[in-house]
């Protein structure tokens, strides 16, 4: 496997288009589509909120109960989230346009909404964008950028990724883009995730493979603590490669499973670093648990703890705020046996030995805790299994951000 160059126009067959339609900004692009030469196997993970934007109900009736997908219409600006029956309409209203214009059944095509809750779609600049978007799309490298600069909102810069590598002497592709900065918690977040392939795979495995991957990407990445109305996740599969198609859980699927997993992953922290207001990616590992799921819900609690990322902002080795957050998890480890390092391109750090601090060197620890990306190792001494979290530091900005996020 290897990474190149692209993210969602990277697969064979996929084509990307972007526009600026105003649904609220004024100033830049925020529509976006991804359209598959021929209809494609699709899977999709949503959001755990009981509160379900329209589009993430829309998404679910296709994933769950149509056999093929084969577009994909994204805006960014306004959720389309707790609009009711009118929302619902406006998704509807979304697909017809993009089946006229495609000449697709309205039940392939994808909609996607992020942005302010409770406002309702200007429907008629959406149709707008959706012919302004068609004639111009490509299957080019910047098509695909351009469509991932289009569905950001607060993030700082576009998320997107590619890898290929072979099975049955044909080159596979994945590739994807995402966007997600605030309102982001495990069980799915404010993110957009689109993922492309052009892997010939049945739709069942194609679902089980995503299913099973979000938990460690996806679901294991926090900026607030909020769990979003709209998370999406999309993988779009159509088959071009020419592979001989994946029915049963053999080698060629665990290489599928380990490609889509890089480029998950790779979105899911560009997602977790990129927090709004943040300045560093915060990384928490927690090694030698007895299981995996004991390790997932530390480390979780550590990357959610706003003590522990207000520490980190002020590249403080405030070691006790990690012990803290372990400790209410709700997960068993014996205090007096962790031992606690920090890492980062500076260098490795261990800061407590068996629960008790060591006698480590505040300026190095600083300096270690001063780059841009920056990780906390637990060693809980209980077994083998081991797990990772994202998240990010808590800073000024994040405030200044959601205080006139409406505005």
């Amino acid at each position: 496997m290897k990474q190149i160059t692209g993210g969602v126009t990277a697969a064979k067959g996929f084509f990307a288009a972007s526009t600026a339609a105003g649904i609220k900004y004024k100033d830049r692009q925020d529509m976006a589509m991804i359209y598959s030469e021929v209809p494609c196997v699709a899977a999709g993970t949503f959001t755990t909120n009981i509160v379900k934007a329209a589009p993430v109900k829309w998404d679910q009736s296709v994933v769950y109960n149509q056999t093929h997908a084969q577009a994909v219409v994204v805006n960014a600006g306004i959720a389309n989230a707790c609009t009711g029956e009118e929302g619902m309409g406006y998704c509807k209203a979304t697909a017809k346009k993009v089946a006229e214009c495609l000449e697709v059944p309205a039940d392939q095509v994808l909609v996607a909404s992020t942005g302010v809750i409770g406002k309702q779609l200007p429907i008629d600049r959406i149709c707008g964008g959706i012919d302004a978007m068609v004639p111009k799309l490509k299957d080019d490298i910047e098509s695909g950028h351009q469509a991932a600069l289009a569905i950001m909102t607060t993030d700082t810069h576009e998320k997107e990724i590619a890898v290929s590598f072979e099975l049955d002497g044909k080159t596979v592709t994945v590739g994807g883009m995402c966007k997600g900065s605030g309102m982001i918690h495990p069980n799915m977040c404010t993110m957009l995730s689109f993922v492309t392939t052009d892997a010939a795979i049945s739709k069942e495995l194609l679902q089980e493979a995503l299913s099973a991957d979000v938990q460690d990407t996806y679901n294991m990445i926090s900026v607030d603590g909020d769990t979003s109305t709209n998370d999406t996740c999309l993988l779009l599969a159509n088959g071009l490669a020419g592979n001989t198609m994946i029915t049963e859980k053999n080698e060629a699927y665990q290489t599928f499973a380990k490609a889509l997993h890089f480029v998950n992953e790779y979105l899911a922290k560009q997602m977790a670093g990129d927090g709004e207001g943040a300045t560093a990616l915060f990384e928490v590992k927690v090694i030698g648990a007895k299981t995996k799921e004991q390790a997932k819900v530390l480390s979780k609690s550590v990357i959610t703890s706003n003590l522990t990322k207000a520490a980190i902002y002020g590249h403080d080795a405030n070691w006790g705020r990690i012990l803290c957050a372990m400790g209410y998890s709700g997960a068993k480890f014996d205090p007096e046996k962790v031992d606690l390092y920090f890492e980062s391109a500076a260098g490795k750090l261990q800061i407590i030995k068996n629960g008790v601090a060591l006698d480590y060197s505040e300026e190095e620890a600083t300096k270690i805790l001063s780059q841009p990306e920056v990780t906390a190792i637990a060693d809980i001494k209980m077994g083998e299994a081991n797990a990772t979290a994202w998240g990010c530091d808590l800073t000024y900005d994040y405030i200044k951000i959601n205080a006139d996020y409406r505005s």
